[in-house]
C-alpha cells in the first residue's frame, strides 16, 4: 500500500499552551461553536454570543507562534468545549502545536513537555460552521479607559452583588460605574492615575466628550475571565455603539469584547 504524503497547510507552535488555554477559557461561555480563521498573518476568530448582545473577536499574529506556517486561508470549525477539555490535558509550559491538513477533517494538537520527554497528540473533530463576518466599524470613541485588568475585574465583581447592569460615566472627575438594584445601590469612581513606581498600576482616560451608557454586569463579568491574558485592560465607549473592552497579548495580538447597551428602561 502506497501512502500518499500528508499535505499540512497549517502549522502553529506556541511557547506555551496556557497562552491559548487562558484565550479559549476566556470566551467558552460566550460562544460555543466558531471558526477559527487561518490565514498567513495569523488565526483570527470572530463570533457572536447566542442572544446577539456580545461579540467576540480574537487575533492571534503569526509573531505570537514560532514556527507559524498558513500555506492558504482555512477556516477551522471548533466546538469550544471540546477544545477545553483536549486542552485541559496540556500543562501551562507545555509547547503547543496546532497543526491541520488541506481540506481538514481534524485539527491535530500535540503538547510537548519542556522538562520530560512526555508527547501527547490528539485530533479534534472539526465542524462546518456557518458564521457571518460582520464588519466591526473604525469608531471614534468620546471616551477611552486604560486601566489594570484585576481592577476592573474587581469592580465588575463588586457590583455585581448588588444589581444586573451598571452605568458606566465618563467624564472629566473619572469614570463612575454605578449600579441600582433591589437591595440599594453602589459606586465606583476611577479617576487618572499616574504611578511612577508601578505603571501598571496606572489609570488613563481620553475624553473628547462625556458618556454615559448602561450595561449588563452578568456579561462585563464574562469578558474578566480574560485578565488572565494581560495585565491592562483597555474600555472605549461612544453613546449609541457597543463598548470596546480590549486586552493585548504579546506584540499586536489581542482579544476583544463588544457589548451592546442597554437602552432605556430596560433591565
Amino acid at each position: 500500500m502506497s501512502h500518499t504524503p500528508i499535505q499540512l497547510v497549517l502549522e502553529a507552535r506556541l511557547e506555551q499552551a496556557a497562552q491559548l488555554k487562558k484565550v479559549v477559557d476566556a470566551i467558552k461561555d460566550l460562544v460555543q461553536d466558531c471558526n477559527f480563521d487561518c490565514n498567513d498573518s495569523g488565526i483570527a476568530l470572530q463570533a457572536m454570543d447566542n442572544s446577539h448582545v456580545a461579540l467576540v473577536s480574537m487575533a492571534l499574529k503569526a509573531e505570537m507562534f514560532s514556527p507559524f506556517r498558513c500555506d492558504r486561508n482555512i477556516a477551522l470549525g471548533i466546538n469550544l468545549n471540546a477544545l477545553t477539555k483536549v486542552l485541559r490535558a496540556a500543562q501551562n509550559e507545555d509547547i503547543l502545536t496546532l497543526k491541520a491538513e488541506d481540506a481538514p477533517d481534524v485539527v491535530n494538537l500535540i503538547f510537548e513537555s519542556s522538562e520530560t520527554d512526555r508527547l501527547s497528540e490528539y485530533d479534534i473533530k472539526l465542524m462546518d460552521i456557518d458564521q457571518e463576518h460582520l464588519g466591526i466599524p473604525d469608531t471614534e470613541y468620546a471616551a477611552t479607559i486604560e486601566m489594570p485588568a484585576a481592577e476592573f475585574q474587581r469592580i465588575c465583581r463588586d457590583l455585581i452583588a448588588m444589581s444586573e447592569s451598571v452605568s458606566i460615566e465618563a467624564n472629566k472627575d473619572g469614570v463612575r460605574f454605578h449600579c441600582q438594584g433591589d437591595i440599594g445601590s453602589g459606586s465606583v469612581t476611577v479617576r487618572q492615575h499616574n504611578n511612577v513606581e508601578a505603571p501598571e498600576k496606572n489609570v488613563s482616560i481620553n475624553l473628547s466628550e462625556p458618556v454615559s451608557l448602561t450595561f449588563s454586569l452578568k456579561y462585563l463579568v464574562n469578558f474578566c475571565k480574560a485578565s488572565g491574558l494581560s495585565s491592562r485592560v483597555k474600555l472605549c465607549l461612544s453613546s449609541e455603539v457597543p463598548l470596546l473592552v480590549e486586552y493585548s497579548l504579546s506584540g499586536s495580538s489581542y482579544l476583544r469584547f463588544y457589548l451592546a447597551p442597554k437602552i432605556g428602561d430596560e433591565e
